[in-house]
């Protein structure tokens, strides 16, 4: 569950770390299955060292064990290896996976990743033409489709304007380079741009997403640890 904690940060940041907190979902759920794939042996071993240091006796994977509920002569045979690497390590991050999957959905997480095309940091790396054009269909309402010719003429000399600019380079989100936008008058030159920064601000998906995200990373760590200890 360690590798879930540099998500949670992200996330606790709200919306100043977004861009970090998309990325690493798709990190955390690249380990996972590379954990699950490949990571018993290295485990298990880190549990024997633990259990050693400790002097907590550890059973040998290979000797066998009944089937809890039953009595010895009814039970069926499982080994312990069958038993802590099938039903409980297994168990434990599909039931992960599948929570974190539930929780973060393709939709929020896809119109998350077109807002944080206009993170500032980084001279403006994260920034994508087409993705922002995506996102100005989407909110059609905000972005008539003469808007949207105008918006696809406006971004292309917006990003060589502010990238050679060092007025923009203290910028750190999305609040700060609003205020340089009002501050420089760049807001009256690439106006529909300044909508989209204004829109990014106020959609309450991506405060309602970060927060409901923190708080369930937090429950997903709560009963996986109940489920462990059940063990």
């Amino acid at each position: 569950m360690g590798m879930t904690n540099e998500l949670s940060t992200a996330l606790q940041q709200k919306d100043q770390n977004i861009v970090n907190a998309m990325g690493l979902i798709v990190t955390v759920k690249d380990r996972l299955q590379h954990l699950r794939d490949n990571g018993w042996d290295a485990f298990l071993k880190e549990v024997e060292m633990f259990c050693s240091e400790k002097s907590i006796l550890v059973s040998r994977m290979e000797d066998t064990i009944p089937i809890r509920g039953r009595s010895r002569r009814e039970g069926q045979q499982v080994t312990f290896y069958h038993h802590y690497h099938a039903e409980i390590f297994l168990v434990v991050i599909d039931l992960l996976v599948v929570k974190i999957n539930n929780r973060f959905s393709e939709a929020s997480t896809k119109l998350l990743r077109c807002i944080s095309c206009l993170d500032p940091r980084n001279s403006f790396a994260k920034f994508d033409h087409d993705m922002l054009i995506r996102l100005a269909e989407i909110y059609s309402d905000d972005f008539s489709s003469c808007d949207i010719v105008l918006l696809k003429d406006q971004l292309e000399p917006y990003i060589f304007d502010v990238r050679r600019s060092s007025e923009f380079s203290s910028c750190c989100d999305l609040s700060s380079l609003a205020v340089k936008m009002v501050a420089t008058r760049k807001y009256v030159i690439f106006l529909l741009v300044y909508r989209f920064i204004e829109l990014a601000l106020i959609l309450p998906v991506a405060t309602i997403f970060v927060e409901r995200s923190f708080s369930a990373m937090n429950i997903i760590k709560i009963e996986l640890r109940n489920k462990m200890g059940d063990e």
